[in-house]
């Protein structure tokens, strides 16, 4: 069996020498180097060429982010991002996630026997997914400019009678970019997870703000979703929409994860199919795994229209497979068309 090619970038010893032990006892990665600096890196990149970078961006005397975007314009190669849960992480991140990377892993906080394994974990897994990747439709993510002025941007007050509920997992941040910048306002709320940690939510709705004409936040709980508006699922908890009178509105909880995630698309799309039924309209975008798909399922058994990401466009044609397998989606179409879909069924609910 070929063996996944890692290159390990970090500015620290200590956390090279971890990160290469700890990943080597994997039978299915080889760890092809370390290095320390940039210009290491960009020699054993061209030498060794490996399949999966993991690279820390907080460090010093160096720009991470520059010396990733160098490498994803000359020498694509799937990166996951070691970063801190912090709110400097959390930004450096979304540079990150702009630049081209896959995904990100988070330092050991505090209890560093237990985090430290969990982390690992976590990595090992990422590699894996990131060595399977269509690394071309990322960089067609980001290559990709709409051109829209952005300067006035409406929000609209009114509650929506309608939602449109969207689940992504890895490749979802550029996807989801490309998607709201293909939205005008006159749309009904939209509720999102993308699977982030804490900080990495609030900096990924004020990203998104900036780049569309939709009004984009961080959810909280007693949120009324209202048209022109999207509201993310923040990191660390699960998040749900109910109805209340005449309205939505939405309720953010720390509670048990579900497939090991939360915010979880799962959690989401039970409340939409139990709450929302055929006043709905779903949307599964790039990701790994399957969550949320027996529950897109739902939505469309209980009248729901279902949108699916089709394999060319996604990063990982994991969660958007999982959905179609098991009969959730209503039509499958690339990402570049999706708004074009989503537009389409909103005039036949009368939108």
């Amino acid at each position: 069996m070929k063996r996944i090619k890692v290159l390990i970038v970090d500015d620290s010893s200590l956390v090279r020498s971890i990160l290469s032990s700890e990943l080597k006892k994997d039978p299915e990665i080889e760890v092809i180097g370390t290095a320390m600096d940039p210009f290491q890196a960009r020699d054993m990149i061209i030498i060794n060429k490996p399949d999966v970078m993991t690279l820390d961006v907080e460090m010093p005397k160096m720009d991470g982010i520059e010396f990733l975007k160098r490498v994803m314009t000359n020498f694509p190669i799937p990166t996951i991002i070691i970063s801190s849960l912090t709110l400097k992480g959390g930004e450096l991140a979304m540079k990150a996630y702009e630049n081209g990377a896959i995904d990100v892993v988070l330092k050991p906080s505090k209890n560093l026997a237990n985090d430290l394994s969990t982390m690992i974990h976590d990595l090992t897994d990422k590699i894996k997914i990131a060595s399977k990747i269509n690394i071309q439709a990322k960089r067609l993510h980001n290559e990709v400019s709409i051109g829209h002025d952005y300067k006035e941007k409406a929000i609209l007050s009114n509650s929506t009678d309608k939602v449109i509920a969207i689940g992504a997992s890895t490749g979802g941040t550029e996807a989801l970019s490309y998607l709201l910048k293909n939205l005008k306002v006159d749309l009904p709320g939209i509720v999102v997870v993308q699977h982030m940690p804490p900080f990495f939510t609030e900096n990924f709705a004020k990203r998104l703000n900036n780049e569309s004409k939709l009004h984009v936040k961080e959810a909280a709980t007693d949120d009324i979703v209202t048209n022109g508006n999207v509201y993310i699922a923040p990191g660390g908890k699960q998040m749900r929409v109910y109805r209340s009178g005449g309205r939505y509105k939405i309720k953010c909880t720390v509670e048990a994860k579900v497939h090991n995630l939360a915010p979880s698309v799962s959690i989401l799309f039970q409340s939409i199919a139990e709450f929302v039924g055929n006043n709905a309209i779903g949307i599964m975008l790039t990701g790994m795994g399957k969550d949320g798909a027996e529950e897109m399922a739902l939505m469309r058994r209980n009248g729901a229209y279902n949108i699916g990401q089709d394999e060319q466009s996604c990063v990982v044609y994991g969660m958007p497979k999982a959905a179609k397998e098991c009969g959730a989606i209503d039509k499958e179409v690339s990402l570049a068309q999706i708004s074009h879909e989503l537009y389409k069924r909103l005039e036949t609910m009368g939108k």
